[in-house]
């Protein structure tokens, strides 16, 4: 059975630091590009952060480009997404995801780990 499990969220203030982890098991994800995503109270999911399979190649939305910084370590089959100076608006659910062809793929999302940030 293949698990993504994020863990790492919590409370925090407004400019502080989180860092979220992403294992996955029952399958390696080494060559995909993986992705952070995250969704707030009445909002839609949206796109935070993406990795390619090397950890060569990333992208951000412009939204946490320079506060957040997404890594990976394939060894362990866990992706990483650094979060510094946090604002209240980053307060979501975050989730990560495989991907191709830049689509999530939709069988995979896990239950996510809370992210909030008080002002």
């Amino acid at each position: 059975q293949v698990q993504l499990v994020e863990s790492g969220g919590g409370l925090v203030q407004a400019g502080g630091s989180l860092r979220l982890s992403c294992a996955f098991s029952g399958r390696t994800f080494s060559t995909n590009t993986m992705g952070w995503f995250r969704q707030a109270p009445r909002k839609e999911r949206e796109f935070v952060a993406t990795i390619s399979w090397s950890g060569g190649r990333t992208v951000y939305a412009d939204s946490v480009k320079g506060r957040f910084t997404i890594s990976r370590d394939n060894s362990k089959n866990t992706v990483y997404l650094q979060m510094n100076s946090l604002k209240p608006e980053d307060t979501a659910v975050y989730y990560c995801v495989p991907m191709v062809a830049g689509k999530a793929l939709d069988d995979y999302w896990g239950q996510g780990t809370q992210v909030t940030v008080s002002s």
